[in-house]
């Protein structure tokens, strides 16, 4: 026979099996169960400090769960489908061990604030492992910035070739896509940094609790103002989840890049064996297992956000069972973005390295220092407009001859306009295309050098 729950007497009978295990959650929620214990024993030693307990009691529940605590570390505590959830294990277990006494920990709060609370407390956790995942990585980009500040690669818009760059610029684009990211979950950690605790099931309690105390205990900077919000809000695990998968496009963004750039069409990087895989019957093959996963990854993140979103929009006050799916999707999104972080801070510390010729003949063997040849033009006092026409005539007739703009001999310059003179040939060569763009965050390596500095600052 299934296990009379604390919530039974109002039933005849108890679940069915299958509805049982259906409802339970302890399969997952076990994951909180370090917060739970935490939340526990803030909320009995505030039982104690307001004489809802005794001191007595309050210090025996109090080593009762620190009890479960060590046997839970030592793999003794194990609770199964039977417990329905990690709240109800606990109190079970808390129950054996100190006898009746135990019996009073839940006085003054419900599971609904109580679940509130453990998410929370755990959700502060992950936010500052993550935080400190991409800030690895940050460091990873800069170091490899630092010492490619004057490493071209071709610049892209549309797919197709536009401009040169340093690639340090390339990669401290990357680099401030992820500060965003830093500090976008440090201002989504203040709002998770909120009790809930003593709201009860939706209404407060009776009892003459000291929800500041107990959120003082936890390290939290306040508490929920009203009670209905307080059991209810999930407002805090969107934003997370909204900052996840943004965490998300820009790896993948970057992970489409690798994976073009390790192609033996680009061949701008070579990958290392340590952080690729081959072919089970192309031998000639090295894959980009890694940025390709992290790429797939994405996706199961933006899911879990839109089942949050959608989980949300229908629910009316206060606590709703469909709240208990909020975990899995946020339990899987902390572990896929911690991984995926951890994984591309390792490929690109070691696992691939930058093809130097490559990327010095790729620069050279196109149009894209056309913008220079216009802009050399209006240095001369040619208007911009009639520059930028003209040179879309110089590359219809250098493609016509079958030239790139540097093997124009200076006669077929002058034919075009007499304003080309000799340091036409400075102007459009690669390194000077990049340094001249000295503008405040360009390209220029001044600028470039500048960037890595501040950067480096930020960081600290």
């Amino acid at each position: 026979m299934t296990e009379q729950k604390t919530w039974s007497q109002r039933f005849e009978s108890t679940l069915h099996p299958a509805i049982a295990r259906f409802n339970a959650s302890i399969g997952f929620d076990i994951e909180l169960i370090e917060y739970d214990l935490m939340g526990s024993v803030a909320h009995a030693k505030m039982l104690a400090h307001t004489g809802i307990i005794s001191p007595e009691e309050g210090e025996q529940i109090v080593a009762g769960l620190e009890q479960i605590r060590q046997e839970y570390r030592d793999g003794q505590f194990n609770p199964g489908i039977d417990a329905e959830d990690i709240h109800f294990a606990v109190e079970r277990r808390l129950t054996e061990i100190a006898g009746d006494v135990g019996k009073k920990l839940h006085t003054g709060r419900s599971r609904n604030d109580q679940v509130g609370t453990d998410t929370r407390l755990y959700l502060r956790d992950k936010i500052e492992q993550i935080r400190s995942r991409v800030r690895e990585f940050q460091a990873v980009l800069l170091t490899i910035a630092e010492a490619n500040v004057e490493t071209l690669i071709p610049g892209y818009t549309h797919l197709q070739r536009a401009q040169p760059l340093s690639l340090a610029h390339h990669l401290l684009a990357y680099w401030e896509m992820l500060q965003r990211d830093w500090e976008r979950l440090g201002e989504i950690y203040q709002r998770v940094n909120v009790s809930p605790l003593g709201c009860g099931a939706l209404a407060g309690t009776t009892f003459p609790i000291d929800r500041h105390y107990a959120a003082q205990e936890l390290k939290f900077t306040g508490v929920y103002a009203n009670s209905l919000d307080g059991v209810s809000d999930r407002d805090f695990a969107i934003e997370f989840l909204c900052a996840s998968s943004l965490i998300m496009v820009h790896l993948s963004r970057l992970s489409e890049e690798i994976i073009l750039w390790a192609s033996q069409e680009f061949s701008f990087v070579t990958l290392k064996d340590s952080c690729s895989t081959g072919s089970s019957i192309m031998p000639q093959k090295k894959n980009p297992d890694i940025p390709e996963l992290v790429r797939g990854k994405t996706g199961r993140v933006f899911g879990h956000l839109q089942a949050m979103l959608v989980l949300m929009k229908g629910l009316p006050l206060a606590y709703n069972k469909d709240l208990q799916e909020d975990k899995e999707a946020l339990f899987d999104s902390v572990n896929t973005v911690q991984a995926c972080l951890e994984a591309m801070t390792i490929l690109l510390q070691e696992g691939l390295e930058f093809k130097h010729e490559r990327l010095a003949e790729a620069v050279a063997e196109d149009f894209s220092n056309a913008t220079d040849v216009a802009d050399y033009l209006a240095a001369k006092g040619v208007p911009f407009r009639d520059a930028y026409n003209l040179v879309g005539k110089v590359v219809r007739t250098s493609l016509a001859k079958g030239k790139l703009l540097k093997d124009l001999s200076l006669e077929e310059w002058q034919a075009l306009h007499p304003a080309f003179e000799k340091d036409i040939y400075q102007a459009i060569a690669p390194a000077q295309v990049v340094s001249a763009r000295n503008s405040y965050g360009g390209t220029g390596f001044n600028q470039v050098r500048q960037a890595l500095e501040a950067a480096r600052d930020r960081s600290l």
